[in-house]
């Protein structure tokens, strides 16, 4: 029998997290409910959780620093959720470790849609588009673990990737030295519920190269192509 997939919803308003709740049951997922940090800890402690729906505005510890912390400890997806419409707010939520974004008031058809599109690219690559990785990755000095995601400079300090950093790296990786288009990296990171007209690909660019020490203004590792797209310049070396 197929397990259910398992999202944990975080969200102070007993309303919200019921609406949620019951919405995502009807629609074939296991659920369970947080109205805060404490409460999120202890519940990713006990149950196996595929998702996390994590709100911004949160008693005590807000969502963004939530998200933060838990990714210092692994590569749960995580959808954020806000009141707020700023753009500032939306590119905080990705630099934290956030793979997707939205905004409140919203449809819960979207949030349905959101948590199914996250669920579908945060699992294996398609494998017409990528083989079984290797163990890890050597390049430039860094190694990056396939098995624990952890990316290691070469000073031989840990440097930790988001979820989507992880895959944007790992693509890059598997690819290198080949010219690729943004629409390609979004296929391969998204597969079929890639959006072709979201940017957001350039602003994970930006924060893998700031993790890598990668001058933005004359990168040398991950290099723009006018017109074309990004390219990882450097030897690529596989484990496996």
């Amino acid at each position: 029998m197929e397990t259910l997939s398992h999202v944990l919803v975080v969200d102070d308003d007993r309303e919200i997290r019921a609406l949620v709740g019951e919405y995502l049951k009807k629609n074939g997922y296991r659920v369970s409910l947080a109205a805060d940090g404490r409460q999120m800890f202890t519940l990713l402690e006990e149950s196996r959780i595929d998702l996390v729906v994590l709100d911004i505005m949160l008693p005590g510890k807000d969502g963004l620093s939530l998200c933060r912390d838990l990714r210092t400890r692994s590569n749960l997806p995580v959808l954020m959720l806000t009141a707020k419409g700023d753009p500032f707010d939306r590119v905080v939520g990705l630099e934290m470790g956030a793979d997707d974004y939205l905004v409140k008031p919203f449809e819960p058809r979207e949030l349905l849609a959101r948590i199914r599109s996250v669920l579908r690219r945060t699992q294996a690559l398609p494998t017409h588009l990528a083989p079984q990785p290797p163990r890890r990755y050597r390049f430039a000095g860094w190694v990056l673990d396939v098995g624990t995601h952890q990316l290691i400079s070469p000073q031989a300090v840990v440097v930790t990737l988001s979820g989507a950093e992880y895959r944007l790296l790992q693509v890059f990786l598997a690819h290198p030295n080949r010219i690729l288009t943004r629409d390609q990296l979004m296929d391969l990171i998204q597969g079929k519920d890639a959006d072709h007209f979201d940017r957001s690909i350039d602003l994970r660019v930006s924060r893998l190269r700031q993790k890598l020490g990668d001058d933005a203004r004359a990168p040398t590792l991950i290099k723009t192509l006018r017109n074309e797209g990004y390219i990882l310049a450097t030897a690529v070396e596989s484990e496996l």
